[in-house]
């Protein structure tokens, strides 16, 4: 069943301050250049963006995101959620104090304590990042294999109260080999809770075929900045 909404959130990766599309969150394997984010921020918002994605991956790697990158970006003016390296509720204030409309935790929503802290205090603001690979959700960057399945993640976020989940299978980031749909629809049948999808978009067909599945929205990297299409058509399919 469908969503209520579906909403296109623009990517922007950023490593070593610029941003990059990386092949599996690999990055040795940087598969697209795209300059300075906060023209990319500025260029998205110009075109009707509703939303931004912006990923800190240096945060993501290091475990200490930037809260200089996340008031650049929204100086744009559109809604931003941002995740990397947000692992203590500490860091989750500093990115919605440096304008973030959501923060993305991944790592730490592994933590019963630290998953019920967050879903109580920030609500609406939060969403727990469930990246998938080989049916365990990846971790510390995308580095290692927690023992979990993603639809275990699911429920103990629903449960916690959180509100949102973004779902990304992490051999397809980058790779515009198609959603894992498979993946997707098991965490929402699991959950119960609204899904972001990431990971392989590559047409505006895929964005079809993730609306009719019932996700709430997509993220789109690879196949916008490689010119698959226009962020224009992809947002004729919000609502």
């Amino acid at each position: 069943m469908r969503s209520s909404t579906f909403t296109i959130y623009p990517a922007i990766d950023v490593l070593d301050g610029r941003v990059v599309r990386l092949a599996e969150g690999n990055r040795e394997r940087v598969t697209v250049e795209g300059g300075d984010p906060v023209a990319a921020a500025y260029r998205f918002a110009a075109a009707g963006a509703s939303w931004l994605h912006l990923v800190d991956l240096d945060g993501a790697f290091s475990g200490t995101p930037s809260a200089g990158l996340v008031a650049a970006v929204t100086a744009a003016a559109v809604p931003v959620q941002v995740g990397g390296g947000y692992r203590r509720l500490d860091d989750v204030e500093a990115g919605l104090a440096a304008g973030a409309a959501r923060v993305m935790v991944g790592s730490s929503a592994l933590e019963p304590c630290f998953l019920e802290a967050a879903g109580r205090r920030f609500g609406e603001r939060l969403v727990v990042a469930v990246d998938a690979r080989d049916g365990r959700v990846a971790v510390s960057g995308w580095t290692k294999l927690a023992d979990v399945s993603p639809a275990e993640v699911g429920r103990r976020c629903a449960a916690a109260g959180v509100v949102r989940l973004l779902v990304t299978s992490t051999c397809r980031d980058g790779s515009l080999a198609g959603p894992d749909l498979a993946l997707l629809d098991q965490v929402r049948a699991a959950s119960g809770l609204p899904v972001l999808a990431a990971g392989g978009i590559a047409s505006l067909d895929d964005l079809l075929r993730l609306d009719e599945l019932g996700c709430e929205g997509a993220v789109v990297g690879s196949a916008l900045w490689r010119g698959l299409f226009t962020l224009a058509d992809a947002l004729h399919l919000e609502r």
